[in-house]
């Protein structure tokens, strides 16, 4: 339009905060014309100089009519984008509370692998600050610059027994335990895991690097490992027990001969049947031990108000302490003391393998005859050669293993002799059944016998008064 200015025929509004220009028509003339460059020069005029939307200013020149009584928007701003927060990166999802059966590796799951703990040892890494992420200046549609929002730092929240780095940026544990978040978000590690209730598939198993109280019973099936105590109010089924420290049950054990109950301690429980007990040091029964097998490195004290041993084999690298063993029926029962059971379990391995090898190297022997004779004929065949120097090998490779195992033996079985501290002492009565082994030495009980002591004394096993 020649002569006119656009101000006449249009204005540019701004919005208040600068982030949005629109266009008005004051008024149209049918002669009305404008080009984009003109057009582009009266919108900069008015102070827009960021963000013209593409296009439409083109659109306005081509056809001004359809844009004649509308607002229209010519321009918009860059809003500021503002920060991320920072927030603290956990080595466990400490948000997930759902129980969740483990899946295996062929797609099948286990419904007693439901428990994931947070376990973590001393020292480990449990958490790290992860820094906040600066935000992104906007900009006007006049040109100007909106600053961004920084994103929040995030902070520890301290509990109990963990401990920061100089930086305060990491977070590790100060002892062996489980990461729990408490109240307002408190990070702590507690060396305790409780359960209040039964271990069964609510629950499923569990693998804990602290000490583990179970407030109700262990069924059947479920298996409870820690790297402390197990402490158990109520009873265990046939199920799976294993402790670096001491298990102690408030009930007993019932296990269907199934499972075990296995402790780098001692084992302490109201009574035993049909079970498999395994302690480091000493298993301690108030009420009765009947039709099991339980082994311990030092002492099987049974001397509670009943004290019954009945059935099963009991060994104890010390002594085995009763108020009464077997029964008026005389059921076949074994106690045997004076050695480690562990050691009285690998004399019988080793003699095995021993057995077997010197029967692999009579084989060995009858064969390498055969082929001496062939080579001493002129007959040997290089198969036969192959098979020749491979039996020679085998040979002494057992001859050298058959050393070691009877080296070996030799150690064991002098433990067997060194049993003066050894024995078995029967508080109250011992009946006929019983079989008796003091290091490599046995004795028969054939009828009952009251108040009395078994010991080793001058190369057999001595009947003597009650040890108390």
């Amino acid at each position: 339009m020649e002569g006119q200015s656009l101000d006449t025929i249009m204005s540019v509004q701004i919005s208040a905060d600068k982030m949005s220009a629109f266009l008005t028509f004051k008024r149209l003339t049918d002669d009305f014309e404008c080009s984009v460059e003109q057009l582009e020069q009266f919108v900069q005029s008015s102070g827009v100089s960021v963000g013209v939307v593409p296009g439409v200013l083109q659109s306005i020149c081509n056809n001004p009519l359809a844009f004649y009584k509308e607002q229209t928007l010519i321009a918009e701003g860059k809003p500021a984008e503002v920060g991320k927060d920072g927030f603290v990166q956990f080595i466990y999802d400490m948000k997930s509370k759902e129980r969740r059966p483990a899946e295996n590796e062929d797609g099948t799951v286990d419904f007693k692998e439901m428990t994931q703990l947070k376990n973590v040892t001393r020292g480990q890494l449990i958490a790290e600050l992860v820094e906040p992420v600066a935000g992104e200046p906007g900009m006007t549609v006049t040109g100007n610059e909106v600053a961004s929002k920084e994103g929040k730092a995030a902070r520890f929240k301290i509990g109990k027994n963990v401990v920061l780095n100089n930086e305060q940026t990491a977070m590790y544990a100060a002892l062996d335990g489980l990461i729990t978040m408490t109240d307002k978000d408190k990070i702590n590690v507690f060396p305790i895991y409780e359960v209040n209730g039964d271990v069964d598939y609510k629950i499923g198993n569990i693998d804990f690097v602290g000490t583990v109280v179970i407030r109700g019973n262990v069924l059947s099936g479920f298996r409870v490992k820690s790297a402390g105590d197990i402490r158990i109010i109520g009873g265990v089924e046939g199920a799976d027990l294993d402790a670096e420290g001491s298990i102690e049950i408030s009930g007993g054990i019932m296990a269907g001969n199934k499972g075990f109950v296995k402790a780098g301690k001692n084992v302490k429980c109201s009574f035993i049947q049909d079970g498999n007990v395994i302690a480091g040091d000493d298993v301690l029964v108030s009420q009765s031990i009947m039709h099991s097998n339980v082994r311990a490195g030092k002492n099987v004290i049974c001397s509670g108000a009943k004290g019954l041993i009945v059935g099963g084999t009991i060994q104890a690298g010390e002594r085995v302490k009763a108020r009464t063993i077997g029964n008026t029926m005389s059921t076949a029962t074994v106690v045997e003391v004076g050695v480690k059971p562990e050691h009285r379990s690998e004399l019988l391995e080793l003699r095995t393998k021993l057995k077997q090898h010197n029967e692999s190297m009579d084989k060995a022997d009858k064969a390498l005859v055969i082929l001496d004779q062939l080579a001493a004929i002129g007959q040997l065949t290089d198969d036969k050669m192959a098979m020749r120097i491979k039996l020679s090998a085998t040979k002494r490779q057992s001859l050298t293993e058959v050393e070691q195992f009877r080296e070996r033996i030799l150690d064991i079985e002098r433990t067997l002799e060194d049993s003066e501290q050894a024995g078995v002492d029967v508080n109250n009565i011992i009946y006929g059944g019983i079989k008796i082994v003091i290091g490599r030495y046995t004795k028969y009980i054939k009828d009952p016998l009251q108040r009395v002591s078994f010991q080793y004394l001058d190369g057999d096993i001595s009947q003597v008064s009650y040890r108390s």
